[in-house]
Formats: structure tokens, C-alpha cells, sequence
């Protein structure tokens, strides 16, 4: 049976929200929500409402919408402040209230229904309410007390950052949403600020702990720390104060929760999950919480139902918008390391920084903007990002689209065939401006499964010589690059599809493993050998006779794969490598036979053909390599002469704990790009042209290798130009090709229908 008497523990936006929906769905409800504040009480200034929430808002209360329509400030311009320079961007379609004025039309919107609204009254605790009530709303915060009283039921993880931040407000109005950036003795400081009304607007101040510290606010009382801020941005606030409610330095929390109801008590807003300030989501997704919890209980004949309902409906858009938030607070922790970018390029990269903003829809919000940052970029007039060519030593690629190493596990005895020939040759036509091949080995012993491919004979550099020379021939202007590397204490398994990493199934069949160390992979996998010197000096030389071999057939490119916990990748994790000589230890002990391996290889390796480095930029693991790890590793291959590093994360040990989304292995290599001063090649859930020239275009990474979707469309590159209108040198279509140059038209796409419809 729906519930029919609901408590509602706070009065913040959410629990009011939620109220008033489902006492309007069903007006014999009984409601009753607890506030332990005042009606006017509220933490903050100003709120920022998406025109897709305010949409939810009109088809299911038209009088909480028209109300708040009244009172709305709507822009579309964001500034960005640096260095003395102001750059805009328009389109953004901003809509912003009061805090205290959107409680105060959700109040009377309350008391209009006949929810009773309890002020300055501690609600029972949730255990209590849930045996006189159906149902338990905990809207109560990020601080919330239901969700700590029964933790061992939601399961809430809490993660504290690193930026201290204090939410003031101006007592005037912004023309634009403004971001400015100090740079002060003490380090950088950053102000968000943007109106609520037509004469005052939020301002937050931000920055590191460290600087936080050392510029003396650790010890200065609010006064203080507000008139230090307002000197600090004196030229954004036109030398006008600030003011202060309930405010006081905080760092940022992010809750997640593995679950959001326990019996008859559900979680939402703040006390099921947050995302960072700087995205403008924590009201936003308290509403939509309400809206979706009130429409799962009108939709569905339970209680229990609903809220299972409920919670699958809200988790993954909630899950998006949390991994759009983490991506823009590392910006704002981490924003020294782009303070030295061109001035355009700064704020676009800005403008980007959570993935949810890209280089496609800017281009439609401000066309304008977006040329100008093109143009300092050095894009030729017309040409995507994407399609700029780029310079690896004597290697230029006609455009930053990389076919990432893939393994195929196809060849016999090594040797590829027919299959590689037309796989890579495939996607060479397919307009990438550089084709890697899977991880070839060194060695019979060195394979991973009895199809990985190999260069330890003749045989196989002629096979590999034939597919060279059909990628040169057939597409002239793409490069073609060759994976070394040895699988280590990963090899000797079956085919992926047999079973990823399993050992082979015939005793007789498997070959003995080596690693730096006597560790295995998995608890079935094969005990490596711990390699002595002798054969570290012999391996070392299986790596040298291989690379020359490459030469010969042609490859214009050379990676050495230190990565994925295969042979090299284990010498530099600390997890993998516990040897006590000179190999193991330190961080540059672990570095030693990695580096002379790259050392032998660059020394027979063409001097006007790049190398490049795939590293595992982080383990995943406690006590393993992380990012601060990465981008020594990195300095230490530039150091010796790599051309870029290619990276990647993971895959060393079996207890790894990745964090997947999209583009997320992509801050490793944007760290280590703007840290380690070195070009860089970002690998990891990058499927789509726009992510590319955004990524590209902000400077987080100079090429991008993609690898599922070349396995989708061959032509993926191709068809990114066709798709964007380009037919420029970036991206050329095989003679035989060019009928099919055009994108084809497409049907029409409905739009969603809203969430939850109910008469006015």
C-alpha cells in the first residue's frame, strides 16, 4: 500500500520539494516535516537551477515553477579572470535565485497543500519514525544524522579534499558568471561568484590547505578572513566588501553511499550524495531526488517498490553528475599546474573541466569564443582540433588520432597473418594519424598467449615488413608503431576469450614465466622465476635484437610497453618488484632495468624515429605506484631521450580497484603533460571526436589513442571528419573511398518525454 503518513527529517529545498510533490499527488497524506533551524535559516546565498530541472519543475508543480519564474535572474555569459585578462563565453543559459527566497515559495507552497512544517524542532530519530510512519524522508544534509545513525545499513563513504573554501555574498550583481584567479605570495586563490538577484551575488573563495595556511586563515577570525578576501579581489568586486551568513572555512566533502533506504527510510540530497560547488548540482539533485522519489511512489503499489525504483532511476544520473564534480574540483585543486597555459587556452580548458561542457557544444553556445581559442591554438582556418598536425622527431602525423595497441591473439608462433594484415591495414585507411600494433614480444617465453605475435625471427619481421609496407603504400600520411614488449609473470595463459589471464588448460602446453620478483599474478597462475642478472643482460638483448628487426621493416614509431604489469610495468611497482639488489628498492632502483632497456633499444632505434613510453600511471592498489609515482617515471623517460609517454593505468595487480568512467585514465596523462613537461598520449574510455579535440584543445594531452571504437568502426576518423564537415589534409579518404565521404542522413530522435506530468 502507498505510504500514507510521512515523515520528512529537514527543510532544506529537497525534504520542503519532496513535501509538497507528494502531498500534491495525494492531498489525504498526512506529512510532517522537522527542521531544527528557523524558517530563515540557511547556509549559503545563492542558488543555480538547470533549465532541464526547472522543465521537471513546471510539468509537476506549475505553481512552485511560475512562482519561481518570478523571482529568477537568468545570464548566459561566463568570465574568466587571469592575469589581467578577461576572456567571455556566452550561451550558457544561467538561472539563479536566493537560497532563503526559494525556501520562502517552497514553504508557502507547503503550508498551501497542508504539509506540516515543524521549525526549530529536532526531529526524532529515523529508528522512531519508521514505526509510526510508512515512510521516512532524510533530507538532512550532508552532515546527516540518519545516515550516521544507521551507516552500518547505507554504507556512506566520505571523502574529504583538499581546497578550503568560504561561501560570502556582494551586495551587488555580476553581469556574468566569474571566475578570477589570484595569484598571490602565499600560492593561488580562486573566485566563483555569480548573481541571485538583481543587487547581490554569491562569491566563493577557494583554495589549497598549504596556501590557505600560509596566507594566515588558519588563524584569522571570519571578519578577518572576509576583509582579507575582498582585498585579495578587490578588481572583481569593484573594491566592495563582503558579507558573511553562517559562513566559515570548509573542505569540501564527497558522500557516496552503497545504498539509499533501509526499510521504510530513504536518503536523499546531500544525505545520499554531493558533488562539488563548482558544477551547481547539490540543489539541483536534491529536487530532482524529490521529483523522482514522489513519481516512483505514485507509479508504483509499494512502498518497497518505489523506493527500489527510486534509487535504480537516480543512481547512475547521480553517478555522472558526481564523476563531472570530482572532475572539476581536481581542476580547482590542481589549478597551478595550467597557470602558464595561453590565456584562451586557460579558459577554455576551464570551460571543460568537469567533461560535461565540450569543444562541440561551446562551439554552438560561442562560436566566436571558440575560434579565438582554435586560432591561438593554431588550428588552420576550418580545421578541428583533432585534424592539427603533430611532430614526433622526423615522424608528422597528420592529424592527434591514435589506434591504440590492441592484442589480437591471432598469430601462429608469433607470425602475424591475413588477419593482422587486414586488421591494422584496415584502420590505416581508416584516416588515424598513427597505427599501433598489439604488444609484440620479444621472445617465445616472453608471449602472453600462444596467439600473441612476435618479433624474435626472420619470419616474423618479413610478415611484419608486408603489413609496413601496405600501410605506407595504401595510406600514405599515416604512421605505423610497434609495441615491444614481455609479458613476465602475466604470460603463459589462454586466448582472452578462453579466459583472461587463466593458464593454459595442458600442463605440457604452458612455459615457465619470469619477473622481477617470485610473485604471482593470480593465486592460478604460475610462480615466476625471480630473473637473475645474466638474464636480465639476456632479456635486455632479446629487446635490442627485436628493435632492429622493427627497423628493418619499417615501423615509424617504437613503444616500449612498461605497463599493464607485463615484464617492465612489474619492475616499477613496488607490489611487483620486492627484490633486495640493485634492481629493487627505491623508486629509482625499480626504475634501473626499465630504463637500460630503454637505453639499449634507443641506441639501435633510428635517431630520427620516435620512441615512446606506455606506462600504468597508477596501480589501483594501496601501496602501489600513484600519480606522484607517474610523473617521476615520465621525467625519467624524457630524461633518457622518450618522445612522449603513452598513458595508461592498472592492470598489476589482480586486487586492483579501478575507478572507471569516462575519459578516466585521462588526468594521469593531463598531469603528467603539465608536471613533467613532456608530450603526452591519453588512452582510456575517449570514444567520441568531440571528447578528442576538447581534450586536444585544453592542453590536457597532445594525441589520443582509442581502441573499442576502431573495433567498432575502422573508419572512425574518417567519419569524424565527415561528421564535422572537415575534408581537409587531416584526414584523407582512400580514392575508392571518397563516395562514402559524406554522413549519411539519419532518422529523427524523439525527445524524453518529463519525468513526472500532473494536472495544473
Amino acid at each position: 500500500m502507498p505510504a500514507q503518513r510521512i515523515a520528512v527529517i529537514g527543510g532544506g529545498p529537497g525534504g520542503l520539494y519532496a513535501a509538497a510533490l507528494l502531498k500534491r499527488l495525494d492531498p489525504g497524506r498526512e506529512i510532517t516535516v522537522w527542521e531544527r533551524n528557523a524558517p530563515d535559516d540557511t547556509f549559503g546565498f545563492g542558488v543555480v537551477l538547470s533549465d532541464e530541472t526547472l522543465g521537471g519543475i513546471e510539468h509537476a508543480d506549475p505553481a512552485v515553477y511560475a512562482a519561481l519564474q518570478d523571482e529568477f535572474v537568468r545570464w548566459d555569459d561566463i568570465d574568466i579572470v587571469h592575469r589581467g585578462l578577461r576572456h567571455t563565453s556566452g550561451g550558457h543559459g544561467f538561472a539563479a535565485l536566493g537560497r532563503r527566497r526559494l525556501l520562502e515559495i517552497l514553504q508557502s507552497r507547503c503550508r498551501g497543500l497542508g504539509v506540516d512544517l515543524r521549525f526549530r524542532t529536532e526531529a526524532p530519530p529515523a529508528a522512531e519514525l519508521s514505526a509510526s510512519y510508512d515512510l521516512v524522508v532524510a533530507a538532512d544534509g550532508v552532515n546527516s544524522r540518519t545516515r550516521a545513525a544507521h551507516a552500518d545499513a547505507f554504507g556512506p563513504h566520505i571523502e574529504e579534499h583538499r581546497n578550503r573554501y568560504i561561501w560570502l555574498a556582494a551586495d551587488f550583481a555580476f553581469d556574468a558568471f566569474r571566475f578570477e584567479i589570484a595569484e598571490t605570495g602565499h600560492g593561488v586563490m580562486q573566485l566563483h561568484g555569480y548573481p541571485f538577484d538583481a543587487e547581490r551575488s554569491t562569491v566563493i573563495v577557494e583554495m589549497r590547505e598549504e596556501v590557505w595556511r600560509a596566507a594566515g586563515f588558519a588563524d584569522a577570525d571570519v571578519r578577518d578572513s572576509i576583509d582579507t578576501c575582498a582585498k585579495i579581489f578587490a578588481d572583481a568586486l569593484g573594491g566592495r566588501g563582503l558579507t558573511s551568513n553562517n559562513s566559515a572555512w570548509l573542505t569540501f566533502r564527497t558522500v557516496v553511499n552503497d545504498r539509499w533506504s533501509h526499510g521504510n527510510v530513504v536518503l536523499i540530497g546531500d544525505a545520499a550524495h554531493t558533488a562539488h560547488f563548482s558544477i551547481g548540482s547539490g540543489t539541483k539533485l536534491a529536487v530532482e531526488d524529490a521529483l523522482a522519489l514522489a513519481a516512483c511512489l505514485h507509479e508504483h503499489p509499494t512502498t518497497e517498490a518505489a523506493l527500489k525504483e527510486y534509487e535504480a532511476e537516480r543512481r547512475p544520473v547521480v553517478a555522472s553528475t558526481q564523476r563531472a564534480a570530482r572532475a572539476s574540483l581536481a581542476w580547482f585543486e590542481e589549478l597551478g599546474r595550467y597557470l602558464d597555459q595561453p590565456p584562451r587556452q586557460f579558459a577554455f580548458n576551464l570551460l571543460t573541466r568537469s567533461r560535461r561542457v565540450t569543444h562541440d557544444n561551446l562551439r554552438l553556445r560561442d562560436p566566436g569564443f571558440t575560434e579565438s581559442v582554435e586560432r591561438e591554438f593554431g588550428c588552420p582556418e576550418g580545421t578541428p582540433p583533432m585534424f592539427t598536425p603533430f611532430r614526433l622527431r622526423g615522424l608528422a602525423l597528420r592529424n592527434r588520432v591514435v589506434v591504440s595497441p590492441m592484442d589480437m591473439y591471432s598469430a601462429v608462433d608469433g607470425v602475424p597473418g591475413d588477419f593482422h594484415l587486414v586488421h591494422l591495414g584496415a584502420r590505416a585507411l581508416g584516416g588515424a594519424g598513427l597505427v599501433m600494433t598489439e604488444m609484440v614480444c620479444v621472445s617465445p617465453e616472453g608471449r602472453i598467449t600462444p596467439g600473441c605475435a612476435g618479433l624474435y625471427t626472420d619470419e616474423q619481421a618479413g610478415a611484419w615488413t608486408r603489413i609496413a609496407d601496405f600501410v605506407h603504400a595504401q595510406s600514405p600520411g599515416t604512421g605505423i608503431g610497434l609495441q615491444l614488449g614481455h609479458s613476465g609473470r602475466k604470460g603463459s595463459t589462454r586466448l582472452m576469450w578462453e579466459g583472461m589471464d587463466e593458464p593454459l588448460p595442458d600442463p605440457d602446453a604452458n612455459w615457465p614465466v619470469v619477473a622481477p620478483s617470485a610473485l604471482r599474478y593470480k593465486p592460478d597462475n604460475q610462480l615466476p622465476r625471480e630473473l637473475s642478472l645474466p638474464e636480465l643482460a639476456a632479456i635486455r638483448e632479446e629487446f635490442t635484437a627485436a628493435a632492429r628487426r622493427a627497423a628493418r621493416a619499417g615501423f615509424d614509431l617504437l613503444e616500449l610497453h612498461c605497463a599493464h604489469g607485463y615484464l617492465l610495468s612489474s619492475f616499477l611497482s613496488p607490489l611487483t618488484n620486492r627484490r633486495t639488489d640493485a634492481y629493487g628498492g627505491s623508486p629509482e632502483a625499480r626504475l634501473k632495468f626499465p630504463l637500460e632497456v630503454f637505453d639499449a633499444v634507443r641506441e639501435v632505434w633510428p635517431e630520427d624515429r620516435p620512441m615512446t613510453v606506455r606506462i600504468s600511471a597508477t596501480d589501483w592498489a594501496e601501496g602501489g605506484l600513484d600519480g606522484d609515482d607517474a610523473v617521476a617515471v615520465a621525467r625519467a623517460f624524457a630524461a633518457h631521450g622518450a618522445d612522449a609517454i603513452d598513458v595508461s593505468t592498472g592492470q598489476v595487480v589482480a586486487e586492483e580497484r579501478p575507478a572507471y568512467g569516462r575519459s578516466y585514465q585521462v588526468p594521469y596523462a593531463d598531469r603528467i603533460r603539465n608536471e613533467a613537461g613532456v608530450p603526452v598520449i591519453a588512452v582510456g574510455a575517449i570514444s567520441s571526436w568531440d571528447d578528442v579535440n576538447s581534450l586536444v584543445l585544453a592542453g590536457r594531452t597532445d594525441l589520443c589513442a582509442l581502441g573499442r571504437p576502431h573495433l567498432y568502426d575502422p573508419h572512425w576518423t574518417l567519419h569524424a571528419a565527415a561528421e564535422q564537415g572537415y575534408a581537409g589534409p587531416g584526414a584523407v579518404w582512400p580514392a575508392p573511398y571518397r563516395a562514402g565521404s559524406r554522413r549519411p542522413q539519419t532518422g529523427r530522435l524523439d525527445a524524453p518525454k518529463p519525468r513526472l506530468v500532473l494536472p495544473g
